[in-house]
């Protein structure tokens, strides 16, 4: 007799029941979120850092001590002959290297957004990938152990016909053996839900607990449709995005280099306090770097060259970035066709079909109008196509959960 047995009750007191939705929620917050979330604080940081200018310098000192004929009697700030002074000095920028540095430091910023951004979208795809192998590991599990049900009972009764006569020793031993081994497939489908649901806790850093994917029947219950889904664009794209803002800091560290060149100027004034000469003396002063080739000049051609090969190699990740997310949506494009014609055939034909032809089979044998291994046989069929519809179906939900991920994460 063919029966199914319900999943959700061996573990609804132990285990933490998770839809979707809430699994894609806490992929959003894990680690990895956590750190990426932390990176684009410091990189918004750095532009602060980068948007001001030099700060003025204060200075004070004294000189013209004579240590020859003394400094004279009285106090030390008012009468002795030592010429005190207090001075600012102001670094002027030249070049509009405030502005470049702040552009640059602006588009790593916006880079590290972006990939803040792509990086919730593939933790939501690593999380729903892991929820559906979950949750087809549950259904295989719930699938074989009706199956190992029906090899039992079948086991029982040849056990009983063999008591009374009616049935052959060797076919007696067969069911025996096909029950023994549905229960062993019942222990390694129990094994592999057990890694599928540690596979879904270190994604979702939840700890160590038992989890049930959960999903309503108003969503398992899938409408195939024949129509080929349109690739996005890819311009829209997080990481496409991330590496323009690149390609942007970039340039504008390219100019910032090239700026460096337009040497600074430093302004500075004093006031000096001389008892004996004048106690109110004011200097004025200018600096600037002598750029000359005699004196050792240098005209910052090693910053000028590594920031032409760092604007070369964002522009060339760039073009790699934008080819992997183009073939990135074809695939998707073409996993969810494909899965989707593999899951309803066999939803709406083979595993239907197979299910009918195992019951007729054990139907027929209980009439004694087939042979057990005739009945065996079907019912290998049977969990064999049973096992390739939710490995199909499984396929097919993770094929258009993931684009479902990547239409979002472009709006």
């Amino acid at each position: 007799m063919l029966c199914a047995i319900s999943f959700s009750g061996v573990f609804a007191q132990t285990a933490k029941q998770i839809t979707l939705p809430e699994a894609l929620a806490a992929a959003t917050q894990n680690i990895d979120a956590q750190i990426s979330t932390q990176l684009l604080g410091a990189a918004r940081a750095d532009v602060t850092a980068a948007n001001r200018a030099p700060l003025p310098i204060f200075s004070t000192g004294m000189s013209q001590i004579d240590l020859q004929n003394g400094v004279g009697a009285g106090s030390l700030l008012t009468q002795k002959r030592i010429d005190k002074n207090i001075g600012l000095d102001w670094t002027w920028e030249r070049g509009n290297k405030r502005a470049l540095r702040t552009e640059a430091a602006a588009q790593a910023a916006n880079a590290s957004a972006q990939d803040l951004s792509e990086l919730l979208t593939q933790q939501k795809l690593l999380a729903s990938s892991a929820f559906f192998d979950l949750l087809a590991a549950q259904q295989r599990i719930s699938q074989i152990s009706s199956i190992a049900v029906s090899a039992q009972q079948l086991a029982d009764t040849a056990a009983k016909r063999l008591a009374a006569g009616d049935l052959s020793a060797q076919d007696a031993a067969r069911s025996s053996i096909e029950a023994q081994r549905a229960k062993n497939e019942v222990t390694l489908a129990e094994q592999n839900r057990a890694q599928a649901e540690l596979t879904l806790n270190l994604i979702l850093d939840l700890g160590p607990q038992k989890l049930i994917a959960n999903v309503p029947q108003s969503i398992t219950s899938k409408t195939y449709s024949n129509t080929a889904p349109s690739i996005p664009p890819i311009e829209a794209r997080a990481d496409v995005q991330a590496a323009m803002a690149r390609v942007e800091a970039s340039r504008a560290a390219l100019s910032n280099a090239l700026a460096l060149k337009h040497n600074d100027v430093t302004l500075g004034t004093a006031f000096d306090h001389f008892p004996g000469t004048s106690t109110r003396l004011l200097t004025f002063r200018m600096s600037v770097p002598l750029q000359l080739g005699t004196l050792g000049g240098y005209s910052f051609g090693g910053e000028i060259a590594k920031a032409e090969a760092q604007l070369a190699i964002a522009e060339a990740a760039l073009e790699r970035i934008r080819h992997a997310a183009s073939n990135d949506g074809q695939r998707l494009a073409q996993e969810l066709q494909s899965s989707q014609a593999r899951a309803a055939s066999y939803s709406e034909g083979i595993a239907p079909q197979a299910q009918r032809v195992a019951e007729q089979a054990e139907l027929a044998y209980n009439k004694g109008a087939l042979s057990l291994t005739d009945l065996l046989e079907a019912r290998r069929t049977w969990r064999a196509t049973t096992l390739e519809a939710i490995a199909a179906q499984t396929d097919f939900e993770k094929a258009q959960t993931a684009w479902n991920i990547r239409l979002e994460s472009l709006k």
